[in-house]
């Protein structure tokens, strides 16, 4: 063997695993649901998650970079994890607004809804747990729940009666997660009824609010004042409030359970302040602006006066179209990206087969006549 060269046994097994790898991204080409990374295209958006338009809001460009300005140090890094030199006085300050915001005890601000749900349901739950999750809840859920070693078990979507069925049976604590606004298909979770369940067998809801944040005021759990039932709450500030990261919504016995148990928080270097300070920045304009949401609700209503058949909540920005057929999906898609419309087309494996859907994402900053034209289309093509 040379210098530096790899030993023949390895590389024999590099290769052999090299294949595989291209052998299943061969298949995913051939069946046309190969993801690929592609540059931000130009057009009508909806697709994107900003619902209120603050992504591209110039008014909130501004606002922060006033702060930016008055304060340039935000855009430090923090040079650690928050447990060794990545906490400060604005990220603490920031979570004890949202918590008051929402009428929680406490909040623990994470970097991504995605890390702070593999935070919230890896740490929580053990091997003596059982872990009921709505069969359409979100993939970090899943990934979280692998990590726990807490049992999980999935109720049929939106379904109180079946999630009752398995509560019935459980021996041992329970966790039940949902969402309150599904991504997918764009409905609405029962919360009110899935809440008083979780209470009659002593169980522990926790509830992924990342599309109705924004969307509904500050949540479904805030609207119908159900803080005390709630064991958990997530909100994701990367969609309806046009920024990032995320924040778990809890008492101060489970933040600090978090703070000390909780590895992807633990082993995380902290963002930069600037990020905190863009959410709170976010919290304070939605207040100011109220008329981002009712052209948003607007918009929702023009859309649904369409007529066009779906699955979906009637006041929900995501609009789901099912059509199960992958060669249709993309010819419908193809034909509104040479209108200018950029929608998203959703194949499995993201969803179940037979389930495949154009995905429409309505926003506040939506024309009517760019939502009239963008059915029209669709109408014509199905």
């Amino acid at each position: 063997m040379t210098s530096g060269s790899m030993p023949l046994q390895m590389k024999y097994h590099s290769l052999i695993m090299l294949k595989k790898f291209q052998n299943a991204l061969d298949k995913r080409k051939e069946e046309g649901i190969l993801r690929t990374l592609k540059p931000k295209s130009a057009g009508i958006d909806f697709y994107s998650n900003d619902y209120l338009g603050l992504a591209g809001n110039e008014e909130f460009q501004h606002l922060l970079l006033r702060q930016i300005q008055e304060n340039p140090k935000i855009l430090s890094g923090s040079s650690g994890s928050r447990l060794i030199s990545g906490n400060s006085n604005t990220v603490s300050e920031t979570e004890n607004y949202i918590a008051e915001q929402h009428q929680y005890p406490a909040a623990l601000l994470f970097s991504s809804g995605y890390n702070a749900n593999l935070a919230l349901f890896s740490s929580l739950a053990d091997r003596h747990d059982t872990i009921i999750v709505d069969e359409q809840i979100h993939r970090s859920v899943h990934d979280a729940c692998r990590m726990s070693h807490a049992k999980k078990l999935k109720f049929r979507h939106n379904d109180p009666e079946d999630l009752e069925n398995i509560l019935k049976k459980q021996t041992g604590p329970c966790y039940v997660a949902i969402e309150s606004l599904y991504s997918m298909d764009g409905d609405i979770a029962p919360i009110q009824e899935i809440t008083a369940l979780v209470k009659k067998y002593n169980a522990a809801l926790i509830v992924d609010e990342a599309h109705a944040f924004g969307v509904f005021g500050y949540g479904l759990i805030h609207k119908y004042q159900l803080q005390n039932e709630v064991f958990a709450a997530v909100m994701t500030y990367g969609k309806a409030l046009g920024s990032h990261g995320a924040a778990i919504l809890c008492n101060e016995t489970v933040k600090s359970y978090l703070v000390n148990f909780a590895s992807p928080f633990i082993y995380t270097t902290a963002a930069q302040d600037f990020l905190w300070v863009s959410i709170k920045t976010g919290y304070e304009f939605l207040k100011q602006k109220p008329e981002h949401l009712k052209k948003l609700q607007q918009n929702i209503k023009t859309f649904r006066n369409q007529n066009i058949e779906t699955p979906s909540a009637e006041t929900s920005p995501i609009q789901a179209i099912l059509i199960p057929d992958n060669q249709q999906l993309r010819n419908l898609q193809q034909t509104l990206s040479d209108h200018n419309f950029l929608t998203y087309p959703v194949y499995s494996p993201t969803v179940k087969t037979g389930t495949e859907r154009l995905r429409i994402c309505l926003h506040s900053f939506n024309t009517e006549e760019e939502t009239v034209t963008l059915t029209r289309i669709i109408k014509e093509f199905i």
